[in-house]
Parts: C-alpha cells; sequence; structure tokens
C-alpha cells in the first residue's frame, strides 16, 4: 500500500484515532476533521512596472471553542488551500498541547516573495489585511509570521488593521517589531523550544548533552538558531544540511563560522566542495537527529537507516505515519513536530497577553516562562505514550485535541 503523504489526509488519520482513544463518538471527529471557516481571497496588487496582478489567499479558522484563533501566514509559490486546513489544525493541537487559550488558525498567499520588491510586498501585505478583516482581530483571530515572512511584514499588517480599526490594535498579531509591541525572544522562541524538548528527551535516555552528536536538517531560521543553541551547550554538531547539501564533520562543524557564511535564505553549502546528500545527512550515525526543513523527509523507504536514538521534529510533518510506526518499534524516541515547534506560538501567546496587558516582560521573563511551558507539556505527552503504550506522536494528538473536544462539548456543539 502506498504511504499517505498528503498532510491533510494524514492529519485527519491522527485526530480520528486520538479521539477514539480518548472515548469520543464519531460526531466529536465530524467537528474536528476540518476548519469551521475557510476563507479564499482575490487581492489584487498594483506592481512596481504599473501592471495589476491577482493573487490568491487563504485563511482557516479550525475551531474556536477554547478562544480565539492564532496561527502564522505564509508567502510562498505552493500554498494549497489543503495545506492551509491541515496547518490550522495543527495550530490548534499545538495550542492543547503546550495549554493555550487559542484554537488553530493558518494563512497563505500563492506568491513568490524572492521575486517581489518591498513595495509589491508592502502592498500585498497590506491588501490581505483588508481582505480578510471582516473574521480577524485580537478577539477573533490572530496572525503571526510563517514561511518567508517576517517583523516587518506583521508590522505593515498590523498599520492596516490599526487604520481600519481607527485605533492602535498591537494585539491583532504577533511576531512584530519590539518597538511595535513585540515581544523579547519572539525570533528565536521555536528553536529555543526545540532546546528545551531535546534536553528533555535526552534526559529520558540517559544522554548527556555535552558531547551529544547531533544532526540538523535545514539551516533556516529554525535550524539554524539551534545549531547555535546545541553548540553553545557543548553538543557536537556534526552535520548541516541546507536546500542544496549537506556538511558532515564527525568531530564537530564550526557553527558561529557557518552561521557567519551564510545568505538571507540559510545557504551556507554552495562554499563547500565535499557536500555530501540530504539523504545521507539523515542517515549519519548520531545521537540526536531533528529535520528542521520540509515534510515528508523520513519516510518507510529510510526509517530503517535512521541511526539517531532520538529524532525530534522541528520542521512541520517530515516523518510520515509508517515511517512513525517504524522508528517506534525499533525503540527510537521520536519528538513530534506539535509539540517540539510550539516554541514559537507559545511566545506569541505571551506577545498578545503583554499586548493586552500594556507590559512589556524582559527576555530572562519570557525564556523562563517558555521554558516552563514546554517542559511541562514534554512531561504531559511522555507521561502519556508510556502510561497507554503509544507513539509520542499519537499521545500528543491525544493531549492536544482533548482542550478543543471539551470546550466544543461544554459549548454544546456536539
Amino acid at each position: 500500500m502506498a504511504e499517505n503523504l498528503n498532510l491533510f489526509t494524514s492529519t485527519q488519520d491522527v485526530i480520528k484515532e486520538a479521539l477514539n482513544k480518548l472515548g469520543y463518538e464519531e460526531s466529536m471527529y465530524e467537528l474536528l476533521k476540518e476548519p469551521l471557516r475557510m476563507l479564499r481571497v482575490r487581492i489584487p496588487v498594483k506592481m512596481d512596472d504599473g501592471t495589476t496582478k491577482v493573487f490568491t489567499a487563504y485563511r482557516a479558522q479550525h475551531n474556536d471553542a477554547v478562544g480565539p484563533t492564532k496561527g502564522g501566514v505564509r508567502f510562498h509559490p505552493m500554498v494549497s488551500e489543503d495545506e492551509v486546513k491541515a496547518l490550522s489544525m495543527w495550530m490548534t493541537l499545538k495550542c492543547g498541547i503546550v495549554d493555550l487559550p487559542y484554537g488553530g488558525g493558518k494563512g497563505g498567499i500563492i506568491c513568490d516573495p524572492r521575486q517581489m520588491s518591498m513595495g509589491e510586498l508592502e502592498r500585498l501585505s497590506r491588501g490581505y489585511v483588508r481582505a480578510i478583516s471582516q473574521i480577524v482581530g485580537p478577539t477573533k483571530d490572530i496572525p503571526a509570521p510563517d514561511v518567508f515572512t517576517n517583523a516587518q511584514i506583521m508590522a505593515w499588517m498590523m498599520d492596516e488593521y490599526s487604520r481600519m480599526d481607527e485605533f492602535n490594535s498591537p494585539g491583532f498579531i504577533t511576531g512584530k517589531p519590539i518597538v511595535l509591541g513585540g515581544s523579547q525572544g519572539r525570533d528565536r522562541a521555536t528553536a529555543e523550544g526545540v532546546t528545551i524538548v531535546i534536553q528533555e528527551a535526552a534526559k529520558k535516555r540517559g544522554i548527556d548533552i555535552k558531547d551529544a552528536r547531533i544532526v540538523i536538517q535545514g539551516f533556516g531560521n529554525a535550524g539554524s538558531f539551534l545549531a547555535k543553541f546545541m553548540s553553545d551547550l557543548g553538543a557536537k554538531v556534526i552535520g548541516i544540511s541546507d536546500a542544496y547539501g549537506a556538511l558532515h564533520d564527525p568531530n564537530g562543524l564550526d557553527i558561529d563560522y557557518l552561521l557567519d557564511r551564510r545568505d538571507s535564505f540559510g545557504t551556507v553549502t554552495t562554499l563547500f566542495e565535499n557536500t555530501i546528500t540530504n539523504q545521507e545527512l539523515l542517515e549519519l550515525d548520531c545521537d540526536i537527529l531533528v529535520p528542521a526543513a520540509i515534510e515528508n523527509q523520513i519516510t518507510a523507504d529510510n526509517a530503517y537507516d535512521i541511526k539517531a536514538s532520538i529524532v525530534v521534529e522541528a520542521a512541520n510533518g517530515p516523518t510520515t505515519a509508517e515511517a512513525t510506526k517504524i522508528l517506534t518499534e525499533r525503540g527510537i524516541l521520536l519528538v513530534p513536530d506539535v509539540l517540539a515547534s510550539a516554541g514559537g506560538v507559545t511566545v506569541s501567546y505571551f506577545e498578545w497577553v503583554q499586548n493586552n496587558q500594556g507590559y512589556y516582560w524582559t527576555a530572562e521573563e519570557v525564556s523562563e516562562k517558555l521554558h516552563r511551558k514546554m517542559v511541562e507539556a514534554f512531561e504531559n505527552v511522555y507521561t502519556t505514550a508510556t502510561t497507554r503504550n503509544i507513539n509520542m506522536r499519537l499521545a500528543a494528538y491525544m493531549v492536544g485535541v482533548r482542550r478543543t473536544a471539551e470546550a466544543s462539548r461544554f459549548r454544546g456543539w456536539v
């Protein structure tokens, strides 16, 4: 049987299994199997050459029983309706896992920001906010940065929403620049969250982070921060990769040197002669493997060749369902994406709280609060997995979906 590599349907499969294990009826799955709202919009943008180009964009709101929906906006040529739906469902799970008063949301615009000028990006960002304005807001749905979007794009979006609202609304969006109500530590929050769960997972396996051999696939925002955090903790990062290839040194790579040399898209391997492939990188002999690039990287084809004793998913969906089964059977501890990468949404929540109260925390306070949230979430999922004798992914889905299911039941929706 062919593997299910579709993000949307494979997410539905695990949600169904999680709800069954929790004892919910079929009607609860019917409610949660796709977003309550899915908006598709068309955005006309005046381009620099005087022509008008019309972009297609989406905003999905999975479920708002717990509270407002929350989730990033990505600018990418491959954005699709199914992807946005699946990612909004993942956001519901992440928020449930780290115990935030949110449901999941997600947005995306089909475009290639690398081919656009700053002026075109600004007009597109503002156009998107106008197009979705009826369904978003600080108490309805709070966007954030995602693939190829950043603090500048969030600033334009916040400004556009504030103009329409006719008062300053910093709580409408997170991931903003510090001067516009952004939070300390937001830029590195995802990688910091992954670092915390790596440390917790290593303890469970009796691995000392100092001298642990770590392989990181991906050298973008999450991957590069993570490599830096790991080497600062004394770990040996023996492999990293980008879209063009991978670097390997069994004695540990010089991460500071590589960070210095990489370009704005996280590319660094093109500067080296003796690179290896991404596939070879995944199969290196190491203690901890961190896929931090794109989905469907560990499949039934290569799951038997993974030599790490812990796999921590910093990317979205890097391990297929079939590969998850194989890794678990082989005794490899797999920390799933919905848990490992929840640091970003956690600090986004902190930013929203700070905006609402108008009082801002220090970087140390943010870091300490994030640490507490991530350790609690890891323990909760790990305990669920061991007591029920199931893999960490199913355990994370059970923990993540429970809040929304309960809130929906209390509201009388099901």
